[in-house]
């Protein structure tokens, strides 16, 4: 088969091989050998590494490897958390701007807490949609300002966020026409770059606007107001993701630059206090959200995660005592289920109050307090697809963001690691071997797809539901199942309140009020209801 003066030649490389194949064999087993003389007789802090020496050890690896072969080969397309497979295609495939369109029927699941639109007999025509409208905020500032678009980017941090992630998002946004929430770490380079309108989040460590004490520096916050995108400024008192705890920021994230942007020591993990340094009080919270705005001349708003909800009360009424221009010009509304930043399982499970009940009950606050039309409402908390987003509006927000959604648009895959600096879409990573898989100008095409076909398809519910446009969308265009299988409207479960009505007849928590359940609805004593859910 082969020339014969080849054969010799072929012999030796065979002989080799064989050698070569005996001697890695022999390396190999001396290998396993101490592994297992170690797993057996010297460690003594695994108990199955001890009693199954070397086999204990590939647990660990398909405990590792388990979480991405669920996502491809076993987890059905409604079954993942926090965002199953069917609600990311449908992100991936709007930011590619492809068709979204399905076949064969529903497969997502008929349980509680399932939110149904009210389809109307005669739908709005194309030709007789109207445009959503842009809307003002902070009418009292020197400079309002007015938003064009209902869905936007939520706040995520550089440094939490890569640099080329940044990049995509602001040119994104601008390419959309929506804001971009800077995040708690400040305002950097690659935020205004874009050219898009910015939020300027202001967290509980006030980076980028700090003295070295870590107290509020007029002369940085007037700096970061000079510029002409920077739109609003957001207080921030709490994260979707850790109620009750500061941001975190590892230590391998944190480079010079952005220790630079954040004005903290580089190299050291960056932990921000878990509340304002001096907020303690509704008065204190009013003075604080009045400085910044008399400072800048922008709107100022803040950011919660919902609890306990007897500060609310007490918050409008001292802006009663002051005045309405004393007021937040918004507020933003973070669900309790978790959010992009790391976070304690703890707090991230089993603290604050989810969306879907904090929302309406804060709508319902503002106005019985009279104050609809000097407070608008963001939501924000897992809104990533068209039904989210029109629930949230018809539930009364004044505008909707969202960042996971924005991250999914990028090419995140839900790897869940975010916060270990090893993101392989190098969408939350610092490294620039993975930082090269993101191309900004090709994703932030992609961000804006994925912003307007997301708005295209909530106006298509809002026509479905014979409305001209989605902030026409109100709570009895939806209903939410039970968990008997029945259908409550939404302004059942959440009844609307009269404007000022709270200011006439008093507090909600001194007067006997209504607690929803999906099955129906009772009278409890205020002193339940007020603060609780049973």
């Amino acid at each position: 088969m082969f020339p014969e003066q080849l054969q010799p030649w072929l012999a030796g490389i065979i002989a080799w091989l064989a050698l070569g194949f005996l001697v890695l064999v022999l390396v190999l087993s001396l290998i396993a050998l101490g592994l297992w003389v170690q797993d057996r007789y010297f460690q003594k802090t695994h108990a199955i590494r001890r009693n199954f020496p070397l086999v204990g050890r590939f647990r660990y690896f398909f405990e590792h490897m388990g979480e991405f072969f669920r996502q491809y080969f076993f987890a059905m397309d409604r079954e993942e958390l926090p965002f199953n497979r069917a609600q990311r295609s449908w992100v991936y495939r709007a930011a590619k701007n492809l068709s979204n369109t399905s076949a064969f029927g529903s497969t997502k699941q008929i349980g509680a807490g399932r939110v149904i639109f009210m389809n109307c007999p005669y739908p709005t025509l194309e030709r007789n949609a109207a445009e959503t409208l842009p809307t003002m905020i902070g009418p009292h500032c020197d400079q309002p300002y007015v938003a064009r678009s209902i869905f936007n980017i939520s706040g995520m941090s550089y440094g939490a966020l890569s640099r080329p992630a940044v990049q995509a998002l602001s040119r994104g946004a601008a390419m959309a026409n929506c804001w971009m929430n800077t995040g708690e770490g400040g305002l950097s380079p690659y935020h205004l770059e874009g050219g898009c309108d910015i939020v300027m989040q202001i967290g509980t460590a006030r980076y980028g606007v700090r003295d070295k004490d870590g107290n509020l520096d007029d002369d940085k916050l007037r700096e970061v107001a000079s510029h002409q995108q920077v739109k609003m400024f957001e207080i921030k008192l709490s994260q979707g993701a850790k109620p009750g705890k500061g941001g975190i920021l590892p230590a391998d994230k944190v480079t010079d630059e952005i220790a630079a942007i954040r004005g903290i020591a580089a190299g050291e993990a960056s932990i921000s206090p878990n509340a304002q340094p001096s907020v303690h009080d509704a008065h204190s919270l009013l003075d604080l959200i009045d400085h910044v705005r008399q400072v800048t001349g922008k709107p100022t708003g803040i950011k919660f995660v919902l609890g306990a909800w007897a500060w609310l009360e007490e918050l409008f009424l001292a802006i009663h005592e002051r005045g309405p221009e004393s007021a937040p010009d918004f507020m933003t509304i973070d669900s309790g289920d978790g959010g992009t930043g790391a976070a304690p399982m703890s707090l991230m499970d089993d603290v604050g109050l989810y969306l879907a009940e904090s929302l309406p009950l804060v709508v319902d606050l503002r106005d019985g307090y009279g104050l609809k039309d000097r407070i608008r409402i963001i939501a924000s908390g897992k809104l990533i697809n068209p039904s989210m987003v029109a629930w949230a509006i018809a539930a009364g927000a004044d505008f909707c963001v969202s960042a996971r959604g924005y991250m999914f648009a990028l090419g995140c895959i839900q790897a869940l690691q975010c916060n270990r600096n090893t993101c392989p879409t190098g969408v939350t990573t610092h490294n620039p071997r993975l930082q090269r898989g993101l191309v900004p100008e090709d994703k932030a095409q992609r961000v804006a797809y994925f912003h307007d076909n997301l708005v295209k398809e909530v106006e298509t519910i809002a026509h479905s539901c014979g409305v001209s446009e989605p902030r026409q969308l109100q709570r009895h265009h939806a209903r939410m199942l039970s968990s008997n299988g029945e259908s409550i409207p939404l302004d059942y479960l959440w009844p609307g309140v009269a404007p000022g009505h709270h200011l006439e007849h008093g507090r909600p928590s001194e007067q006997p009020v209504q607690v929803r359940w999906q099955t129906g609805m009772r009278n409890v004593s205020a002193s339940t209801a007020s603060n609780e859910r049973p």
